[in-house]
C-alpha cells in the first residue's frame, strides 16, 4: 500500500499548476492560451516576465523536491513512486483536463530530493546546454538524459530505473520540439523564446 499511497502525495503535490495560478495572479491571463499552451516555466517566460518565469521554475522545481521528501519521510520503500507520480502530476495534472507542462523543472526537484549529487548534474547540464544552444527544449532534454547518467555514476542504482522513466517520458513530451529542431524552427531563448 505504500506505494500506492506515495504515488497518490506524488501525483497531487506534482499537480498543482503553479504557472497557470501564478500567471493569472500576476494578470497575465491563462498561460494556456499563449505560446506553447504549456503550464510551465518556460511558457511563462513568453509573458515576458522573467521574474515570474523564475519564480515558477523555483516553484515547480520544489513540488519535485517536497514530493520525494515527503515520501522519504511516510513512505521510504516507495520513494521512486512519489518521484515518477510528481512528474505524472505535473505533466498531466487532473484539474486541467490533463494537460500540463512538460516535466522539466518538477524532476530538476525530483533528482535534488533523491540524492544531491543526481540534482547538482541535472543543474549543470541543464545550465551548460542552455548557455551552449540557447534552446530551452534542448537544455531541458538533456538534463533529464544527464540525471539518468548522473544516478548510475554515482552509485544510486535504486533509482536509475525511475529515472530512466521519467527521461522517456520527459522526452516524449518534447515531440514537437524535436520535429522545431530538425526543421530549424525550435526558439531561442531571449528571441521569443
Amino acid at each position: 500500500m505504500d506505494w500506492i499511497y506515495a504515488a497518490l502525495l506524488g501525483y497531487f503535490v506534482g499537480s498543482v499548476p503553479f504557472g497557470l495560478l501564478l500567471a493569472k495572479a500576476a494578470g497575465k491571463g491563462d498561460i494556456r492560451t499563449i505560446g506553447s499552451g504549456n503550464i510551465g516555466a518556460t511558457n511563462v517566460l513568453r509573458t515576458g516576465s522573467k521574474g515570474l518565469a523564475a519564480t515558477v521554475l523555483l516553484l515547480d522545481a520544489g513540488k519535485g523536491l517536497a514530493a520525494v521528501l515527503a515520501a522519504r519521510h511516510w513512505f521510504f520503500d516507495a520513494v521512486p513512486a512519489a518521484a515518477l507520480a510528481a512528474v505524472i502530476g505535473h505533466c498531466f495534472p487532473v484539474w486541467l483536463g490533463f494537460k500540463g507542462g512538460k516535466g522539466v523543472a518538477t524532476n530538476a526537484g525530483v533528482s535534488f530530493g533523491l540524492g544531491w549529487p543526481i540534482g547538482a548534474a541535472y543543474a549543470a547540464v541543464w545550465l551548460a546546454m542552455l548557455a551552449v544552444t540557447r534552446v530551452s527544449s534542448v537544455a531541458g532534454m538533456s538534463a533529464v538524459v544527464g540525471a539518468v547518467v548522473a544516478a548510475t555514476l554515482f552509485g544510486f542504482d535504486r533509482f536509475v530505473p525511475v529515472l530512466a522513466v521519467i527521461a522517456l517520458l520527459v522526452v516524449g513530451l518534447h515531440r514537437a520540439n524535436i520535429r522545431r529542431l530538425f526543421a530549424g524552427e525550435e526558439p531561442r531563448v531571449g528571441k521569443g523564446t
